[in-house]
C-alpha cells in the first residue's frame, strides 16, 4: 500500500472518547438516528426503566408527559433510583446511572429478574443526548434532585425535603445539537406506550400533551388482560 493510499492514519489518529463522549460523536449506534426514530427513542429508554420496576412488581403508574419546548417528563411510582454511594465509584447510585455506560440495576441479576431498554446503557444515553435532564428522586420519606448539562454532572444530588410519595421523575430537553427535528409527535408515543400497556398487564400508563398546540390531549392506557385485551 502506497503512503498515499494510507492516508494519516498513525497513532494521533487513534481517539480515545472518555464517558459519554462516545455517545455524543455517535448517537446512531445507541438510539439508530438523529431523526424522529431516535428522538422518540429517547422517552422509550426512560420508560423502559419504569415498565422495568412495574416488571418486578413495584410500580403500577408510568406518566409521560409532553411539555412546552418538547420538554419530556416521565414519573413513575416505583422504588425510586437508589442514592446511596456505590462502592465502585464513590458517587451516588443516581449520579452513576446517569453518567456511566453500562451502569445500572440490571447487570448482577439482583435487581431485576427481567429488563428491557438498553439494559442499563439508556439512562446515560438519554442524558448525554440532552441538553440538559433533571432526575427527582423520591425514596425512603425524603425527595433528591440531581441535575445534568449535556451528560455531565451540573449540580451534585442534592436532598430537597420530605416527601411521601416514592418513585423517580425524569424530566429532559433533547439536544438541538444533535437531532434534525426537535418536535415530538404524540401518535408516535402514544401506540409504543399502548403496546407497553398490553405487553404489561395491570401497567396503568398515561400520555399528556401539554404543549400549547396539543390542545390538553390525554390518554389513559390500563388493560388488567393485558395481551388478552388486545386480541378481544
Amino acid at each position: 500500500m502506497s503512503n498515499k493510499e494510507q492516508g494519516n492514519y498513525g497513532a494521533e489518529q487513534i481517539q480515545v472518547l472518555e464517558g459519554l463522549e462516545a455517545v455524543r460523536k455517535r448517537p446512531g449506534m445507541y438510539i439508530g438516528s438523529t431523526g424522529p426514530r431516535g428522538l422518540h427513542h429517547l422517552v422509550y429508554e426512560i420508560v423502559d426503566n419504569s415498565i422495568d420496576e412495574a416488571l418486578a412488581g413495584y410500580c403500577s403508574e408510568i406518566v409521560v408527559t409532553i411539555k412546552e419546548g418538547d420538554v419530556i417528563e416521565v414519573t413513575d411510582n416505583g422504588r425510586g433510583i437508589p442514592v446511596g454511594i456505590q462502592k465502585k465509584t464513590g458517587l451516588p447510585a443516581v449520579t452513576v446511572v446517569f453518567t456511566i455506560l453500562h451502569a445500572g440495576g440490571k447487570f448482577g441479576g439482583e435487581g431485576y429478574h427481567f429488563s428491557g431498554g438498553l439494559q442499563g446503557v439508556g439512562a446515560s444515553v438519554v442524558n448525554a443526548l440532552s441538553e440538559w435532564l433533571t432526575v427527582n428522586v423520591y425514596v425512603d420519606g425524603k425527595e433528591y434532585v440531581q441535575t445534568f448539562k449535556r451528560g455531565k454532572e451540573e449540580k451534585p444530588l442534592e436532598c430537597v425535603g420530605d416527601t411521601a410519595k416514592n418513585g423517580t421523575k425524569v424530566t429532559f430537553k433533547p439536544d438541538k445539537e444533535i437531532f434534525e427535528d426537535m418536535s415530538y409527535d404524540y401518535d408516535t408515543l402514544e401506540n409504543r406506550l399502548r403496546e407497553q400497556a398490553f405487553l404489561n398487564a395491570g401497567i396503568k400508563i398515561v400520555l399528556r400533551d401539554e404543549r400549547e398546540s396539543g390542545d390538553g390531549r390525554e390518554d389513559i392506557m390500563h388493560y388488567e388482560g393485558g395481551i388478552r385485551s388486545f386480541v378481544e
